[in-house]
């Protein structure tokens, strides 16, 4: 047994055996007293110690000096996992074992300060526990901290740890981390040991980690996917899927275009390609046509059937393999369970297997197109989560249009087993704003290496573009200036030195922020360059500023039709039409959209 950092003969310390490389001590109350804000992320305070540093030359332990935290999910030997619920606590015995990935990073050299509280039996992703109380989210305080392992984000999130581990069956690790701005990684599934921790959902249990920085963020992923260190292979192929992106309320500019400005900075000519992501699901996964009814009473946009397909197939494999493993628990101890909590486990008691076969086929169809997509260096790039995190105390029923919506992002990753790394992007409305990087199935090292390349300049493109923003509102108006950059940015688009355009259209919105004619001139000069994306994203604030602007909607409509928005390209070419109906170019367009969507 290792030597605690506190004297053994302390009469308030407890000391208990059994980890085999490590001891386990119980901190003092006086400790726990010394810690009198914690955020609300600990359930319970206790020390596992790291073997001895080896002899030199020998290297040290990957993880020396580093703490972490552990969600009340995974066993320690000698305590009772307590699974976010009284009821399971009361009736469970101690561990006799403790899960692997705690004894991985232990003899990995971090040192476990404590166990974190959790959603009840794993199954919301708001962070609220109706037992326990919520956890503080540290940057956002009137914020849910989102969940199942709320208290693991919130503890890395507060600096209380150097990391922590939670679990992401449908978005534990990747929705806390959105919620709490820090990173969160979701393994590929199988990648890192499940042995030790209560199952929710086993086909799409992962065990995932907390971090603020990239470098911790692959030290522990190294450890516990046991990969050896190698030079770095870039990304080739980035692919933005713009119909998740629309799901999200972020503003484009606050998101996807920080996204896109980032990677073009971050890596040598990647060939970044815009899709749809649930057509192309749609047209390849042929088993989410079961699902397709249970989309009609949906509020997502029904171009969207694939993902919320998906999502249905994920839910129900969810609940069915939650009924078989804790039915009989639940039917003998009647447990108290909180408000959403219960109506979940009630559904899941009602699940049938007649269409289980169907989701796993779902769910082995899902894992081939997305790794055939991605292959191994591609990297599929989404928002994390389809909004701000919710405000505490919102009511159940009406968090359940950004459930749906968020489950549509999460069910990607979760039914097809890929790994998912969340990366913070800034902040929107001071609340924190999460990208999403996902890759196929067992590149996990490839997708660590790519999220440490890009996640510096991520937030250096978040804060330029926080900064420009706020520069615009305390610029003096001043529409004299603003004219004269304009003209200069019409000469630079007449000489074909777009970029230059479209420096002086932004010097003209710099001054005067409220002319749409500046913003539809910049979304022709990003046409020129192919930047479809901010194209569009000009075109729709120029139509906000002036509904009549007709070339707005003519370019917007190119932009939509490039990127295959065709309905939406259709009905910009249309509104410019009722504006002008003489118009040739939107006359043109129409009528080439028609064969594209009609016949």
């Amino acid at each position: 047994m290792f030597q605690s950092s506190k004297s053994m003969s302390s009469a308030n310390l407890w000391v208990l055996l059994g980890l085999g490389i490590a001891g386990i001590i119980l901190l003092s109350r006086r400790r726990m007293k010394e810690v009198s804000k914690d955020f609300g992320a600990f359930i319970q305070y206790l020390e596992l110690l790291p073997p001895p540093q080896p002899a030199p030359p020998i290297a040290p332990h990957p993880l020396s000096n580093l703490t972490f935290a552990v969600k009340d999910i995974f066993d320690i030997e000698g305590y009772v996992t307590g699974f976010g619920n009284p009821d399971w606590a009361r009736t469970h015995e101690p561990a006799t074992q403790t899960a692997t990935v705690v004894k991985l990073l232990v003899q990995g050299g971090a040192t476990c300060i404590g166990k974190t509280h959790m959603d009840e039996l794993a199954y919301s992703i708001n962070g609220v526990n109706k037992h326990y109380g919520t956890p503080v989210n540290p940057v956002a305080t009137s914020r849910v901290p989102g969940g199942s392992s709320s208290g693991s984000a919130v503890a890395v999130a507060a600096g209380l740890v150097d990391f922590a581990i939670g679990t992401d069956t449908g978005g534990s690790v990747r929705i806390p981390a959105a919620f709490c701005g820090i990173l969160g990684f979701r393994p590929s599934h199988g990648a890192v040991s499940t042995v030790g921790l209560v199952p929710m959902a086993q086909s799409l249990d992962t065990a995932g980690w907390f971090a603020r920085d990239t470098t911790i963020l692959r030290k522990v992923g190294h450890v516990l996917l046991q990969l050896p260190y190698t030079d770095f292979k870039q990304p080739r192929r980035i692919i933005i899927s713009d119909d998740c992106f629309r799901l999200s309320t972020v503003p484009k500019e606050r998101s996807l275009d920080v996204a896109v400005k980032s990677i073009e900075k971050a890596f040598l000519r990647p060939a970044i390609v815009h899709m749809k992501l649930g057509d192309y699901m749609a047209s390849n996964i042929p088993s989410l046509k079961a699902f397709k009814g249970e989309v009609e009473n949906g509020k997502v946009e029904p171009e969207n059937y694939a993902l919320i397909a998906l999502k249905n197939a994920l839910r129900l494999l969810q609940r069915f393999e939650f009924k078989t493993n804790h039915e009989e628990w639940i039917n003998n101890v009647k447990p108290d369970l909180g408000p959403g909590i219960a109506d979940r486990v009630s559904a899941a008691l009602q699940t049938t297997p007649e269409q289980i076969s169907l989701c796993l086929k779902v769910r082995d169809e899902a894992r081939m197109v997305l790794n055939e997509l991605l292959a191994n260096d591609g990297v599929l790039v989404m928002p994390t989560a389809p909004g701000p995190p919710p405000k505490l105390r919102t009511r159940e029923t009406l968090l359940a249009d950004f459930r749906e919506n968020a489950f549509c992002l999460l069910s990607v990753a979760g039914m097809s087993g890929c790994c998912q790394v969340s990366l913070p992007a800034g902040k929107h409305d001071e609340c924190p704003v999460a990208l999403s990087l996902i890759a196929r199935t067992g590149s996990d090292r490839f997708l660590l290496d790519t999220a440490n390349t890009l996640y510096p300049l991520l937030q250096k493109e978040a804060e330029s573009i926080a900064s420009a923003s706020s520069s615009i509102s305390t610029v003096t108006y001043k529409p004299e200036a603003a004219e004269a950059a304009k003209e200069k940015g019409n000469i630079a688009f007449k000489n074909m030195d777009y970029k230059a355009a479209i420096d002086c259209y932004s010097e003209a919105i710099q001054f005067d922020g409220k002319n749409a004619t500046y913003y539809s001139n910049r979304a022709a000069a990003h046409l020129a360059m192919y930047s479809f994306t901010q194209a569009e994203a000009d075109c729709c604030k120029a139509i906000d500023l002036d509904r009549k602007n007709i070339k707005a909607h003519l370019r917007r409509g190119t932009a939509r039709e490039f990127l295959g928005y065709y309905r939406e390209a259709d009905e910009d070419f249309k509104q410019a039409l009722v504006l002008e109906p003489t118009n040739k170019t939107a006359g043109e367009a129409v009528k080439r959209l028609r064969k594209v969507l009609y016949e």
